[in-house]
């Protein structure tokens, strides 16, 4: 993990680890559960008894542990030695020793390490790829990990043209220069987080959905850094190419992410 300590020093990566501990503090079985519908919604399930599920980026470990209550065998890995914690952290919390539930230090761009995991049958990242600073061949190194017939849920950040670049240089504004941070969140309270919250008003969702918090998700979205981005097309495609079917697709007109259920074919 020198690289990732050595990144941060650096002003080349945001502190997605202390985030997520941050995030801790709020999870409880409310957020739980509603992890779990998210995966149940978009895996089109209603558990995950007897299958295999990778969680490559777990972060806080929400959906991991999400996994493990529906019953599925799972495995955790994180570049960020935070992240790491935090999901042994969640593990220790809501998780009996009995629960097979691995947590271990690993990145989606370390081949030889991906190639010692076996296969499974639900690979899920969610949020990740995108700031690895090599989002498609972490997309390429994923799937050889989905065993044939098994599906990959990937989310990554839509592109948006300028407004994407634009966000580009406020993250890396962020993680380089730390006296700006407090300034940047303040001036984007008003955008993104405003406009989310008279949306969910107005139509009634005063929850996230996925379990999440609003303001967690603000902090990671704007110091989140690698960023890069990818059209719905371009993943459609992607797809296409390395024999992934796409069976769930919803999307987004604005930031945020794209989110991606496919199937890999073959016997």
């Amino acid at each position: 993990m020198s690289k990732h300590a050595d990144e941060l020093a650096q002003g080349k990566r945001f502190e997605f680890g202390a985030n997520w501990s941050r995030f801790l503090r709020s999870v409880n079985e409310e957020r739980i559960s509603a992890a779990e519908r998210s995966l149940q919604k978009m895996l089109g399930v209603q558990d995950l008894t007897g299958q295999r599920f990778l969680d490559a980026g777990s972060g806080s470990g929400l959906f991991s542990l999400a996994a493990t209550r529906l019953g599925a065998t799972v495995r955790s890995f994180d570049f960020d030695p935070v992240s790491v914690a935090c999901t042994r952290e969640l593990k220790s919390r809501y998780a009996a020793d009995r629960v097979p539930w691995q947590v271990e230090a690993g990145s989606v761009l370390d081949v030889e390490y991906l190639r010692r995991l076996g296969d499974f049958d639900v690979v899920y990242s969610w949020g990740v790829l995108h700031h690895t600073g090599a989002m498609w061949q972490a997309l390429e190194n994923l799937v050889p990990l989905v065993r044939p017939g098994g599906r990959l849920f990937i989310a990554l950040y839509n592109d948006q043209g300028f407004a994407s670049r634009y966000w580009n240089t406020i993250k890396r504004l962020y993680v380089k220069w730390p006296p700006l941070r407090i300034p940047i969140l303040m001036i984007h309270t008003v955008y993104p987080l405003l406009p989310s919250l008279i949306v969910r008003a107005a139509t009634g969702r005063s929850k996230n959905v996925r379990g999440m918090s609003m303001w967690r998700d603000l902090v990671d979205w704007v110091g989140g850094y690698p960023f890069e981005v990818a059209s719905p097309g371009a993943v459609v495609e992607f797809g296409r190419r390395h024999g992934l079917e796409l069976i769930r697709l919803v999307t987004t007109n604005r930031h945020g992410c794209n989110e991606f259920v496919f199937i890999r074919n073959g016997i």
